[in-house]
């Protein structure tokens, strides 16, 4: 991968002593001169600085993170996580929804059927994949290929990376809420172990549409929420710019979604984010994977649709107290 993290305020300290340490490294192989004991306590201190800035991040700050246009996409995993890919192409009622990627492959050795969205990387690319916004026929595409899984009793891998579906005219003249409400209740059903991880953005039904599944996972930084912080403060304030405020209310980050029983597992990045080092974050999100389907393959199938079940209703399930009742029907606390 070539492409560079992009700079954010918060990241400039990293970025500081992340380019003094190549210029000591450059100057170091140019004079023949030994200096790794400077770098190395240059790299000590970058690291410590990583560590610090990134213990302290705001939801909004980690939504920045996950659109990093330097953090590992589907073709990035396709190469380092799966092996032996077959891309799978089609609908079988429209056409091909590039935003969407199909095929069967291998990870650890596992045959799975890969599902995942992608947005690209060059603007070229962007464009092609619709910016990672799927339309209908995406979504088509990927239960028809998830219900093929099914048949061959082969599991399904989803990656999730979306800022939402395409909500233009024509997507919702040709059904994309009624498609994915379909995905839905289809993948809630598949007899076939299912796992998914948020891998970047996780936005609204768009996210939702490929990730019921078996175990939802999501990385350190990245998110999924019901609509993104723009939507939201644009809703809420009629003014964008309060998206930060917007995050913080949504309770959108990793650890929020795991204390709500949203997610099940927030898989760690390398120190510094996926961005600055995509080999590392491939190798972990490859054990991950093999985990989780190891322990899904281990449970028979009828007990394994009882838990997805199970799961799902739970989500958004609250006690409420006799006074918030009342409170909330507006009748009068007094004796």
């Amino acid at each position: 991968m070539s492409q560079q993290p992009t700079e954010r305020d918060f990241e400039k300290p990293i970025v500081e002593l992340e380019k003094r340490i190549e210029e000591l490294e450059s100057f170091s192989r140019k004079a023949g001169v030994d200096l790794s004991a400077e770098i190395e306590k240059l790299r000590a201190r970058a690291n410590e600085e990583k560590r610090e800035v990134f213990a302290r991040l705001s939801a909004w700050q980690r939504v920045l993170l996950s659109r990093d246009p330097g953090r590992p996409d589907a073709a990035d995993y396709i190469a380092m996580v799966f092996e032996d890919f077959v891309e799978l192409h089609g609908d079988r009622a429209v056409g091909d929804d590039r935003a969407i990627v199909t095929g069967l492959c291998k990870v650890g050795g596992i045959k799975v059927m890969l599902v995942a969205q992608r947005k690209g990387k060059s603007t070229k690319e962007r464009m092609l994949y619709n910016f990672g916004s799927p339309n209908p026929e995406g979504y088509r595409k990927a239960i028809e290929k998830m219900r093929l899984a099914e048949k061959f009793r082969i599991p399904v891998v989803t990656l999730v990376n979306t800022p939402g579906a395409y909500p233009g005219l024509a997507a919702e003249e040709h059904g994309q809420a009624f498609v994915i409400a379909r995905n839905l209740h289809d993948m809630a059903r598949l007899r076939t172990p299912i796992v998914s991880v948020v891998i970047g953005e996780g936005g609204s039904g768009g996210a939702l549409g490929i990730c019921v599944s078996d175990k939802l996972a999501i990385l350190q930084n990245a998110y999924l929420s019901v609509i993104s912080p723009e939507g939201c403060a644009a809703i809420l304030w009629r003014d964008a710019a309060k998206a930060p405020q917007a995050a913080e209310l949504l309770r959108l980050t990793p650890n929020e979604l795991a204390k709500l029983g949203i997610v099940d597992e927030v898989i760690p990045e390398p120190l510094g984010g996926a961005h600055r080092n995509p080999k590392e974050m491939g190798d972990l999100l490859k054990t991950a994977l093999v985990r989780y389907l190891d322990e899904a393959l281990a449970v028979p199938l009828d007990r394994l649709l009882e838990r997805r079940y199970e799961k799902h209703r739970r989500i958004g399930y609250f006690m409420e107290s006799e006074q918030q009742r009342l409170v909330a029907s507006g009748a009068s606390l007094a004796p």
